[in-house]
């Protein structure tokens, strides 16, 4: 695995030097897409961390240790159909697994989980123990390291594994007193440890909040933001988790407390716990193919719930989403709005709601990126989604100057998708970044 890095990253990270008697940068002005090696260093908002498998072990009390999340290694085999995986405990021709467990909840390890750095022929839905990965995916001083090989200033980090994306980990468990410690010291860990130190301006800290209670949420951000973390991880579509839907209101406290800190919503794919799939023997292929779906669904949501219009000052942002979605979605929305058709309407359109205040992100969108000047190319972030299937590293700089050739990106157009948007979504000059 490494030796395969070592090899691709090697043609990734090196750029020849113009022919002899070609225009140099400044003669190919703008309207021209730079050189790879002239673009400049990226800022990912979608990476992703593996929890130490000792973090709760360590800081729980030691009555709580028992029932707090931990590591075993068992022989598991894995699998996924309509929509949702699945898995099989202690299989004798099973693979080695590492399972979190966390009271009643298990939680598999699977190779899918960070498979950076692998050949895309090797990357399967197969079970994975964590000396399986390369250390960047868990140890600070390597995933800096990591960084540095693929052209990456600065990103923020979604959890990996069993908190998932926006803390479901946590909301499923019936001792909410045992969740909301288990969920502090993760948010802890996640400000002080992976983000500080070495990492502090390089690794963002992104708060996970108790969604079984929007005023506990509140009450985190505000704590988290105290702590210098100004972004949480919210569900795509807590409805679908059970809770109170985006139209109920009761989410108001939460987006008063991020509006008040100016904290930005972050919304990862799959953080509803559900993938969209058409039938229930549907494979992965589907919902992999499908999957901005659910940003599509998450972003109505936040418009015909007439949130943007409560909280103008408010920023949100999806992860993994791509953005060519986005202009036929705000075309259908604004026409909807304007006819009253739906039972909704206004003085302002969505498109207008959205505005300035809505970003998406890419890793492989070239439809989004053509048609930029309708998405809003100020609104557009770039993602690498290390160390998942699919990441771009250690390429990520040659994915993206590929893309940008290919759109016709000039070098303005560049430096916005892959760093100074991103510094306008998430208030980045906090730390140090411009």
């Amino acid at each position: 695995m490494t030796g395969d890095v070592a090899e691709r990253s090697g043609a990734a990270g090196s750029a020849e030097p113009d022919p002899e008697g070609a225009p140099t940068k400044e003669a190919r002005g703008k309207g021209h897409t730079p050189d790879e090696a002239d673009l400049p260093l990226i800022i990912s908002v979608d990476d992703h961390v593996m929890e130490p498998k000792d973090l709760w072990q360590r800081e729980l009390p030691a009555s709580l240790r028992d029932r707090g999340p931990k590591v075993v290694r068992e022989r598991v085999k894995l699998e996924f159909v309509g929509g949702h995986y699945g898995f099989q405990r202690d299989v004798p021709d099973g693979d080695w697994c590492d399972l979190w467990l966390f009271d009643d909840l298990v939680t598999p390890t699977g190779l899918l989980h960070a498979p950076a750095g692998m050949p895309r022929d090797e990357q399967r839905n197969v079970p994975a123990t964590y000396e399986d990965f390369r250390p960047g995916t868990y140890d600070q001083a390597e995933r800096l390291a990591d960084m540095d090989l693929n052209h990456v200033e600065a990103a923020i980090n979604y959890p990996n594994i069993f908190p998932r994306f926006a803390g479901q980990g946590f909301l499923e468990r019936q001792d909410k007193d045992l969740a909301l410690a288990c969920l502090r010291i993760y948010n802890d860990w996640m400000v002080d440890e992976w983000c500080g130190g070495a990492g502090r301006g390089r690794l963002v800290p992104l708060t996970l909040v108790p969604l079984w209670d929007p005023q506990l949420a509140a009450e985190e951000v505000r704590r988290c933001a105290g702590k210098g973390s100004h972004a949480i991880a919210f569900s795509e579509n807590p409805a679908k988790l059970g809770l109170a839907s985006m139209y109920s209101g009761d989410w108001d406290v939460l987006w008063a407390a991020a509006e008040e800190t100016e904290t930005t919503v972050s919304m990862h794919i799959g953080s509803s716990s559900s993938m969209p799939s058409t039938s229930p023997d549907a494979p992965l292929a589907t919902s992999m193919s499908l999957y901005a779906q659910n940003a599509q669904g998450s972003l109505a949501d936040w418009v015909f719930s007439g949130t943007l219009e409560r909280f103008t000052d408010l920023k949100i942002a999806y992860a993994e989403s791509q953005v060519g979605w986005m202009p036929f979605q705000l075309e259908r929305m604004d026409a909807v709005w304007a006819d009253g058709r739906g039972g909704v309407g206004g003085p302002v359109l969505p498109s207008e709601q959205v505005k300035g205040r809505v970003y998406g992100c890419v890793f492989d969108d070239l439809h989004g990126l053509k048609c930029r000047d309708d998405v809003g190319v100020d609104m557009i972030l770039f993602e690498t989604d290390y160390p998942h299937s699919d990441g771009t590293f250690p390429h990520s700089r040659k994915v993206a100057h590929e893309l940008f050739v290919a759109a016709g990106m000039d070098a303005d157009e560049c430096r916005k998708v892959l760093r100074d948007n991103a510094v306008a979504a998430y208030g980045l000059e906090r730390f140090g970044i411009s």
